[in-house]
């Protein structure tokens, strides 16, 4: 098992936040270009304060990083970059299928329409797949702490964007204290127009967080769940109903959602049966990949070569694509997984 291998194969990330994942470069490229102040001018610096890589006392700390990077994607222009170097970002590890999530609401500090930030970080998706064929999808976000009234707007532009590039709609921020079933309605909507949905749920609080994201907003996929453990009958529940988890194994002990990685419950979820993805969340602000993901996954949790494709497939499995689509994508995966298994083989067969 090495980290060029699990870089060729191919692979998917389902939880990924445009804002968290940005490069340090062009964060200070943009600010200087824009007139903003940073809390340094020198990518090292900028790293620690942001705690790159660095463990954070809560969740709420880890999202301090946030007002820095929204700092500077206010415009157009920074929006269409972000999201083009995402994806050739993720593109060049390997990463066949990239689910991108951001909430339009926090790019409108210099009075961008909502439509435009939209469009912009559609058009840079588009830029990057015509350079290297990476399939994506765009998830906008209903933020926990701000009003239902303003998730139900985001729910009614998610709407109209069904099948122009956005494929689902999120509801992200702190836990504590924010309780998902008061943006019910907007979930609502978004089912009632048949548009796929997830839900951070079980980071920083509790299984009922879970249970709220399933039963009162719908939620077919959970981000993180990494609480889900503590409930047995919601395990079973959400096993049972092939409900996917967005797990994010280094986000999880960055923001102390977990103790440390060996007590992360990625693995007791693989081997329990429960359908398991493993996604970056923030890949700037954690300082990881995909690829990082799944080593860490084999050298900390001890998932074998077999065990991490079975994960792999099951990214696409649980990518919001249609359904004949999505058939298409697992033959084509399929057989590049055997192709690349082989080839490695081969590599290091002895001579």
């Amino acid at each position: 098992m090495t980290e060029e291998l699990l870089r060729a194969l191919p692979k998917t990330d389902l939880h990924c936040h445009l804002d968290g994942s940005m490069r340090l470069k062009t964060i200070l490229e943009l600010a200087e270009k824009q007139g903003v102040k940073l809390p340094s001018d020198t990518e090292e610096g900028l790293g620690k304060a942001i705690h790159k890589g660095e463990l954070c006392k809560d969740l709420e700390d880890y999202l301090v990083a946030f007002d820095v990077t929204c700092s500077v994607l206010q415009t157009e222009e920074s929006l269409y970059r972000a999201a083009y170097e995402l994806a050739i970002d993720a593109a060049e590890e390997g990463v066949r299928y990239l689910e991108v999530r951001y909430a339009p609401v926090l790019h409108q500090a210099r009075g961008l329409k909502l439509t435009h930030i939209i469009d912009s970080v559609l058009e840079g998706l588009r830029a990057a797949k015509h350079k290297t064929r990476i399939k994506y999808g765009v998830i906008l976000c209903g933020i926990r702490h701000m009003s239902p009234e303003t998730s139900l707007r985001l729910a009614e532009l998610c709407v109209a964007y069904k099948n122009r590039g956005v494929v689902g709609f999120d509801l992200a921020g702190a836990e504590a204290n924010f309780p998902a079933k008061e943006h019910r309605q907007a979930f609502q909507l978004i089912l009632k127009n048949n548009v796929n949905c997830t839900a951070h749920a079980g980071e920083a609080y509790g299984p009922e967080s879970i249970g709220q994201a399933l039963h009162y907003l719908g939620a077919h996929r959970i981000g993180h769940g990494v609480r889900l453990r503590e409930d047995g009958d919601l395990l079973n529940y959400v096993n049972d109903h092939r409900i996917p988890l967005e797990c994010c194994p280094s986000s999880n002990v960055q923001t102390r959602a977990v103790d440390d990685m060996k007590t992360h419950p990625l693995k007791f979820y693989f081997d329990y049966g429960l359908r398991v993805t493993i996604n970056t969340d923030n890949r700037l602000i954690t300082d990881t990949t995909v690829t990082r993901e799944y080593l860490i996954a084999h050298q900390q949790l001890g998932l074998s070569l077999e065990d991490l494709t079975t994960v792999m497939v099951s990214g696409f499995k649980s990518a919001f694509l249609p359904f004949r689509e999505k058939q298409d994508l697992l033959k084509q995966v399929n057989a590049e997984i055997d192709a690349t298994l082989r080839a490695f083989e081969r590599k290091s067969a002895p001579k």
